[in-house]
C-alpha cells in the first residue's frame, strides 16, 4: 500500500511533465500510420493512430470482379488489419510513456490504446 502511495506522490510531482508528454504522445499517435491489405493486395487501407482511415485503394483487378459482397469483405478485412496494426503501435508508444513515469509494465493509460 505504501509503495502505491509513494508512486502516486511521485506522479503528482511530475504532473506538468506528464501533461506535456501526453500532448506529445497524442501528436505522435496522429503521425503513426499502418496499412492493411486483403485479397493479395486487391484492397489496401491506410489508417493513422487516431483511428482515422486515410486511404482506401482498390486495384483494377478488384473492380473487374464486379462482386460487391467480396469487395465489401475485402475492404472490411483490410481496414481491420490496419486498425489492429495501429492499435499495437499505439500500445507500444503508450507503454513506453507509462514506463518513463515509473509505472509498472502492462499499465494502461485510459483512452490512449494501452
Amino acid at each position: 500500500m505504501f509503495k502505491e502511495l509513494s508512486q502516486l506522490a511521485g506522479l503528482m510531482k511530475q504532473l506538468p511533465k506528464i501533461k506535456e508528454d501526453m500532448e506529445n504522445l497524442q501528436k505522435k499517435l496522429g503521425e503513426i500510420n499502418a496499412e492493411g491489405d486483403a485479397g493479395a493486395g486487391m484492397v489496401k487501407v491506410t489508417v493513422n493512430g487516431k483511428m482515422e482511415v486515410l486511404a482506401c485503394r482498390l486495384s483494377d483487378e478488384a473492380l473487374k470482379g464486379n462482386d460487391k459482397e467480396m469487395l465489401e469483405d475485402l475492404i472490411r478485412a483490410a481496414t481491420n488489419q490496419a486498425l489492429e496494426k495501429v492499435r499495437r503501435q499505439a500500445g507500444e508508444e503508450t507503454a513506453k510513456l507509462a514506463t518513463s513515469f515509473g509505472l509498472p509494465p502492462g499499465f494502461s493509460i485510459p483512452g490512449l490504446g494501452g
